[in-house]
């Protein structure tokens, strides 16, 4: 199947999954899901939304299912393994999901090598930044002495995240943006070549390739605003130039 969307329909966005225990009915088992706000944000934005759930890879299998997407969001979910980025375990750091950590990095990996628009989601820009040689600040209470970027389980935070001027979340998003958050470990040493696009306590919200590629990532939750689809559209109308481009080559 091609991941073309022929160049004017509607491009087809890959979102990572969860893979972890889950009740459905009288059912407790493995599953892989995601919350249905995510797909709403891309079908409302205009794409064609595709799960792909954590399952072994490798570059192969990788390079396979990035060359039928004209898109991929890396979703919210679980700490990385902090080994990833050459750090030992902090205490608040939660048991890594390896299996969910490799199939990501495999599959950014094969978008960045084929220009595909990227998007990262809370966990997304994390996994972005430690693919890129970066590293994450564990606990962020330690760093900024407060617990406002996660206040309660299951609760979101709201802040205000400040946008760099001339970058592509200010114009897709102008100076500020109301957001709403649910962190405890954010960026601390940028990868190579991001740059940081939006802050908020001092703390990194925002990154984006400092090329001309749509990558991408906030630590917010935009699909808990469906009301405001600009960064869903953002990612949507750049997998609709990738796809046209595909096409025509």
């Amino acid at each position: 199947m091609s991941g073309s969307s022929s160049g004017g329909g509607r491009p087809l966005i890959g979102l990572t999954t969860y893979r972890q225990q889950a009740k459905s009915g009288v059912w407790d088992v493995q599953a892989s899901f995601l919350p249905g706000v995510y797909l709403d944000g891309v079908t409302g934005a205009g794409g064609i939304a595709a799960l792909l759930p954590p399952q072994p890879v490798d570059d192969e299998i990788a390079e396979q299912v990035i060359s039928r997407l004209d898109g991929l969001i890396l979703t919210g979910g679980k700490d990385i393994n902090p080994e990833e980025y050459g750090h030992s375990p902090h205490a608040a750091t939660e048991e890594p999901a390896r299996e969910r950590d490799a199939w990501e990095f495999a599959l950014l990996g094969a978008a960045l090598r084929h220009n595909v628009p990227v998007l990262g989601i809370c966990r997304g820009p994390q996994v972005i930044n430690v693919a890129l040689g970066g590293t994450l600040h564990q606990h962020l209470p330690d760093v900024i002495g407060h617990s406002g970027h996660r206040v309660a389980d299951a609760t979101f935070a709201s802040h205000t995240a400040v946008i760099t001027a001339g970058s592509r979340l200010n114009r897709l998003l102008g100076e500020t943006v109301q957001t709403r958050c649910y962190h405890h470990q954010a960026i601390d040493t940028l990868g190579r070549g991001l740059r940081a696009s939006a802050t908020c306590d001092g703390v990194i919200e925002g990154i984006e390739s400092a090329g001309a590629d749509f990558v991408v990532g906030v630590q917010w939750h935009p699909e808990e605003d469906l009301d405001d689809l600009r960064l869903f559209g953002g990612l949507v109308d750049a997998a609709r130039i990738y796809a046209t481009a595909k096409v025509s080559t």
